[in-house]
């Protein structure tokens, strides 16, 4: 990395989870401080420590590119559109975020349950559980994603109960929130070089919904964090580190004491491509955010949850997530979701 990433790199905390994990007293009152601090301050930070294993990692990042070298056809047969779980493939420019399009293609995948039966009385969010679509000509993929996704929930559960500690909550604070069915969501990102005279939205500005969201990044730069004063601060890649930032969850389980903070991908130049992994980690479907009583002292800093009024934050976990989706992947909404249309904000 160079001396000026390196500059860009330190502008988000860079904390270790060994720390939390495997230190003394003090190592782990140090790394409670500043996880707090972090979470309140940015709501991003690099997290190192994780244990995830490195081989891992290069075969996540190995079958990703090539999922994205498979022919056009072999992709578009896994189309989003095909799943009513929004699981799939999106070409670039398919979703849309603020109602602008993303410049980036993608593969979701989320945990392999199965669907849940439908009938009068039955909530419409219960059409978000279900199979996942794999490609048949890479089947590789579809164990090494699976094995990611457990990986990653295990650091993130660990996580949320560091988070937990910080509020002076007991550790497994959240865990009747996520349960034995936490809503788990893997993105593998490409984004393709683009002109600087088209528009550079990568991924527009956004927050993201979850618990936790979990950034593994290669080498090419494009991820972008707002500030207060309406700057932005390049998270630079960062060799064996993840990206965290904070979810609305969190937010809303807090009264607004943690922040989710808006962030951004800015296209690679053209001749450039970059390669994200992202995961996500929320609640059970069926949960209703509670509201933790922090301490006095940290109560008072609490600042309420900061809801868009054009899209407003529920405390109930499936319609809110379905309300994101729907907004996202119109074309997905149009096919599996016409009959409750009128009834969710677009």
């Amino acid at each position: 990395m160079t001396e000026a990433n390196n500059i860009i790199a330190a502008a988000l905390p860079i904390l270790d989870l060994a720390q939390f994990d495997h230190g003394d007293t003090e190592a782990r009152a140090v790394f409670l401080a500043n996880l707090r601090q972090a979470a309140r301050d940015i709501g991003f930070f690099y997290l190192r420590g994780h244990g995830v294993d490195a081989q891992l990692i290069d075969s996540v990042q190995t079958l990703s590119r090539r999922f994205f070298l498979l022919p056009e056809a072999e992709k578009r047969a896994l189309d989003m559109v095909r799943s009513a779980q929004f699981r799939g493939y999106t070409r670039a420019g398919g979703e849309l975020t603020r109602g602008q399009p993303d410049w980036r293609e993608q593969f979701d995948i989320g945990a392999e349950r199965p669907p849940i039966t439908q009938g009068d009385g039955v909530p419409v969010w219960t059409r978000l559980q279900g199979p996942n679509q794999w490609p048949a000509t890479l089947p590789e993929l579809k164990p090494v994603l699976l094995r990611w996704q457990a990986e990653l929930t295990r650091v993130a559960i660990r996580l949320l109960g560091a988070f937990a500690a910080a509020l002076e909550q007991p550790e497994d604070a959240f865990e009747p929130v996520y349960g034995d069915t936490p809503n788990q969501h893997i993105k593998i990102i490409r984004y393709p070089g683009r002109e600087s005279a088209r528009s550079d939205q990568g991924v527009g500005a956004h927050k993201d919904s979850s618990f936790l969201s979990f950034l593994l990044q290669d080498r090419q730069a494009g991820l972008q964090v707002a500030t207060d004063d309406g700057q932005w601060i390049d998270a630079a890649p960062l060799p064996g580190t993840f990206v965290v930032n904070i979810g609305e969850l969190l937010e809303l389980a807090t009264n607004g004491y943690l922040r989710a903070t808006v962030h951004r991908v800015v296209s690679p130049p053209v001749g450039s491509e970059r390669l994200s992994i992202a995961f996500f980690l929320g609640a059970r479907l069926d949960a209703t955010v509670p509201l933790l009583s922090l301490p006095p002292a940290l109560a008072a800093q609490a600042r309420g949850p900061a809801s868009d009024p054009d899209n407003p934050l529920f405390h109930d976990v499936g319609p809110n997530y379905l309300k994101g989706r729907l907004r996202s992947h119109p074309d997905v909404a149009q096919r599996h979701y016409q009959d409750v249309l009128g009834a969710q904000p677009a």
